[in-house]
């Protein structure tokens, strides 16, 4: 039985190379339920970065290779400008123990571009924020 911090999972993936490696990451770890989430960024009066067919497609893909290690998930697909708080709300929807996430690799300017996603993520959330491992023990 997991800890009551592990109890219940919001897990953003951003496509399917990233679901796949935070879902392997994943389930060498104890944990209850997940909800694993795909923020769709909506340009709220400018151009998408992507086509909305292709951005939801890359969602089901980002789904169906999480499903590859963890089966049983519940999926959220949001659409919203912006990714943390779309991130937060639906933790609190589904009253999330905790929100864990893989962090992506990137230089300063990168992180500096994209406003640090994960940083944002550390200091706004209302719950715990668990940054898994990039190893893990059973490697």
């Amino acid at each position: 039985m997991p800890d009551a911090l592990m109890k219940h999972l919001v897990v953003p993936v951003v496509d399917e190379e990233d679901a796949r490696e935070t879902a392997r990451i994943l389930d060498n770890c104890e944990y209850g339920r997940v909800t694993v989430v795909h923020v769709i960024e909506k340009g709220e009066g400018v151009p998408d970065k992507i086509p909305l067919e292709q951005a939801e497609q890359r969602a089901s893909e980002a789904f169906g290779a999480f499903r590859g290690f963890i089966p049983e998930i519940d999926t959220e697909t949001v659409y919203r400008r912006n990714v943390v708080a779309a991130i937060l709300d639906v933790a609190a929807d589904v009253d999330a123990s905790a929100i864990a996430f893989r962090p992506r690799r990137g230089n300063r300017l990168v992180q500096f571009l994209s406003g640090d996603t994960a940083l944002k993520l550390a200091t706004d959330a209302d719950r715990p924020v668990i940054a898994l491992p990039e190893e893990t023990e059973n490697e």
